[in-house]
Parts: C-alpha cells; sequence; structure tokens
C-alpha cells in the first residue's frame, strides 16, 4: 500500500503548488544598458554577433532580456563630431537615429541629457561652447527650457520619444560650471535648482498629449552614502521635481558591493522614491584591471559572478524600490586610435563581437517571476530565475485569511541562470510557496 499511496499523494501536493503559483506576476525592474556608441563602433567595422551569427545588437540585447537602451546626448556640433568622433559624435544628429533603432527593437529609451559638447561628470560640467556669448544665469536657465523642449520635439517627432529622461550626467558637483556649481568652495544650490526646474518644464512642455518621461537625477556616487545623503537631501530642500534616484556604481572605483547595498537602501528609505543604478561594469578579462576586484577575477565566469552578485542587491532594495541597473558601455569593442579606458574589456561582446554569456544572465533580471516544479520523490526542487534575487523563499500549509508564511529552512542554491531549493514532500495534505520579499 505504501508504494500505492505515495503517488497519489504527491500528485495533489503538486495540483496545489501550481494552482498557488498561477498567480506570480511578471518583474517590473529594468535591466538597461547604454550603448550609445554602437553606430560609432560600426562605422569602424565592428560587428555584434549571436551564436556567430552577424546580428544588430540591440535585437541581440532585447531578446537577451535587456528592457531599456540607455543614449547620451551631446550639444557638439557637426565640426566637434567630425574631428573627434568618439568624444563629440553623440549630438542630435547622430543620436536621433539611433533612438529610432532602439524603439524598433522594441525597447524602452532612456535619454542622458549632458549639457555639454562632450562628457560631463563629477569632474567635467562645461557649458556648451554655443551657449557661452552674452551669458548670464537668467538667459542660461531660458536656454536650459528651451534646449530641453526642443531636443524631446525632435525625438518625439522622429517616432522615439524618450521613456525616461537624465536631468545631467554624474552631476555629484552640479552641472554648466560655474553657474550651476555646488561643493567646495561653491554653494550655488538655488541656482543649480533654477536650472533643473527649467530642464523639466522643457521636457513636460514638448511632451503635452503623451506621456511625460520619468525624471532621474544621476550622480556617481553608488559606493558613498555620505555624499549621496549630503546631495539629495540639498535637492529636495530646494523642491527640484523628479521620479528616480540615478547613481553610478563600478566596482573597481566605488568600493564594495555593501558599499552600494547600504547606499541604496539608505536613499530608498530616506527619500521613498525608487534608486536604479545608472552605470555599472566589470571586466571579461584582465588585460587591463587588476586581477581581483572586490573577490572576483576578471573573466567571462567572473563577469557573470558579478551579475549574480549584483542581482540580489538592486533587485532587494528597502521597500521594493529597486527601479533597475543599466550596464556601461555594452557596444564597446577594441577600436583602433580611440581610448577606451578598458571598457572593450568590460562589455557584453568579446574581441570578436560575440556575445557574453553575462548578458543572458543580466537578462534574466526581467524574466517572469515563476517558480518551477521538479519532482524528485520523496523530494522536489523549487527554482526560480534571477529575477526574484533578493526574494526570500516561504511556506504555508494553508490560504486562510490570518496565514502564516514561514521561511523554507533549506539551503538556496544558485547555479549561474537560476535559484534554486530541495523540499521534502512531507504529510501534510496540502503546501503552498512563494517567493516573498524581506522588507
Amino acid at each position: 500500500m505504501g508504494m500505492r499511496s505515495s503517488p497519489s499523494k504527491l500528485v495533489t501536493t503538486v495540483l496545489l503548488l501550481l494552482v498557488s503559483l498561477r498567480y506570480s506576476s511578471a518583474s517590473n525592474f529594468t535591466p538597461g544598458a547604454d550603448m550609445s556608441l554602437l553606430a560609432f563602433f560600426e562605422s569602424k567595422g565592428k560587428v555584434y554577433k549571436e551564436s556567430g551569427v552577424t546580428t544588430d545588437a540591440m535585437v541581440i540585447v532585447q531578446q537577451s532580456g535587456v528592457t531599456c537602451v540607455r543614449l547620451r546626448l551631446f550639444t557638439s556640433s557637426a565640426g566637434q563630431a567630425a574631428a573627434d568622433p568618439y568624444d563629440y559624435i553623440n549630438n542630435l544628429t547622430y543620436t536621433i537615429p539611433l533612438a529610432q533603432r532602439v524603439k524598433n527593437a522594441g525597447l524602452q529609451f532612456c535619454l542622458d541629457f549632458h549639457y555639454s559638447d562632450t562628457w560631463a561628470d563629477p569632474s567635467h560640467q562645461a557649458i556648451p561652447s554655443a551657449w557661452t556669448n552674452s551669458l548670464s544665469y537668467t538667459s542660461l536657465v531660458q536656454q536650459m527650457l528651451t534646449y530641453n523642449s526642443n531636443s524631446i520635439a525632435a525625438f518625439r517627432a522622429a517616432g522615439a520619444m524618450p521613456d525616461y529622461v537624465q536631468v545631467g550626467n554624474e552631476i555629484t558637483g552640479g552641472m554648466l560650471w560655474p553657474y550651476g556649481e555646488i561643493g567646495s568652495p561653491s554653494n550655488n544650490w538655488s541656482q543649480l535648482a533654477g536650472l533643473m526646474n527649467a530642464a523639466v518644464q522643457g521636457i513636460q512642455a514638448a511632451s503635452a498629449g503623451t506621456s511625460m518621461p520619468k525624471i532621474i537625477v544621476h550622480i556617481s556616487t553608488g559606493g558613498n552614502w555620505n555624499t549621496t545623503e549630503w546631495f539629495f537631501d540639498n535637492l529636495t530642500a530646494q523642491g527640484v521635481p523628479f521620479d528616480i534616484i540615478g547613481l553610478s556604481y563600478y566596482p573597481f572605483w566605488d568600493g564594495t558591493l555593501a558599499n552600494l547595498s547600504n547606499c541604496l537602501n539608505n536613499a530608498a528609505n530616506r527619500y521613498h522614491k525608487p534608486v536604479s543604478v545608472m552605470e555599472t561594469a566589470f571586466p571579461w578579462n584582465n588585460s587591463y584591471w587588476t586581477t581581483n576586484i572586490n573577490g572576483i577575477v576578471p573573466s567571462v565566469t567572473g563577469q557573470v559572478q558579478y551579475v549574480v552578485a549584483l542581482a540580489p542587491i538592486v533587485n532587494g532594495v528597502s521597500g521594493g524600490f529597486g527601479a533597475g541597473v543599466f550596464w556601461w558601455g555594452t557596444e564597446y569593442q577594441s577600436a583602433n586610435g580611440v581610448n577606451e579606458a578598458g571598457f572593450n574589456t568590460a562589455s557584453f561582446f568579446d574581441a570578436g563581437g560575440n556575445v557574453l554569456p553575462a548578458a543572458v544572465e543580466y537578462g534574466q533580471l526581467s524574466a517572469p517571476l515563476n517558480l518551477n516544479i521538479q519532482l524528485n520523490s520523496p523530494s522536489m526542487q523549487l527554482s526560480w530565475p534571477l529575477s526574484g534575487a533578493g526574494l526570500s523563499l516561504v511556506t504555508t500549509t494553508n490560504l486562510s485569511a490570518l496565514v502564516t508564511w514561514s521561511p523554507v529552512t533549506n539551503a538556496v542554491q544558485n547555479t549561474g541562470t537560476v535559484y534554486w531549493a530541495t523540499v521534502p514532500l512531507d504529510s501534510s495534505p496540502q503546501r503552498f510557496y512563494r517567493l516573498q520579499s524581506n522588507w
């Protein structure tokens, strides 16, 4: 009789488990990719491959699971772009066709305003050369409103309306120096706020009649809570409207993943806004980088390990405020005469343009969040994708109004693309499992 009753109990348990999981929701977390220089690298003869077949890189990342592509926008002239493409090409003429490719690939579009002719970052926030004639703070505010409105209108007219807009890139020290500079010795918070408010007003004006893009404020200090708190305390005191806190975090520059976790969770708890890592990367070889970065060796395998280690931190932010993460330099490949600072070995494509395993792993952050079942009496294995990183497996024997969910004490393991745990088929007539946040 024991041999006959065991299968019956097993089937009953599994059917009830499946019913309890039917309502699992898809993850709304955004794994994004910065691909601002894709057309530039293509102009250098670089190709992108999936399973050895040359394919549009936008399609490759979309099929891997990336849901949003970020493109930066410079104010550079045609002459500047022609003279030094790597440092100046990302102007409106170059970026609109690339944004159309983003939309045509079925991806969301994040526009990253730099408000400069070239790279803007914590050490560089130079006013565009075309804006410097007879410049005053008042005229600069009007210029910001007009420029943002005209730029968004141009993308909209091209069928490439942004879903997200960064008002500045890594503006830890402000923007449009010296007028919007903050920190020692400058402390122009009110002027920075005026410039940012004008930017948002311009975006709103050009968005009339359609969905307003989510506004991101992006600084560089994902590994430094003290500076992050200083910046956003001051910014919120100025009343600048925004939707998402954006932070850069590079493990080879910005400290440990524990530092990142502390910063993201503190920001979420203090400001009650979504937080997103707007820039990160990890190398797939150590030809440029050190041989050990936070305990992970730069390699193809190490790049995957970094994604796996990053996932529970960005996906498990307190209060459910983890909004997304963007890989920087996704499209980079080695090109003659270009100083890429090693990012050609931290992209999602190898030296031959072949997509790397980390891209597929990273894309799992957007996978539908379902528990899968594999029976192996007297136990069964429950597995779930990387989109469930940062969640706990819990169980109960009933679904009453006063149900109590208990943690599953069996060890959860990770095999790269999936988490899994082995649980017994006990004597309970029914048992339910679900994934639950830790906050």
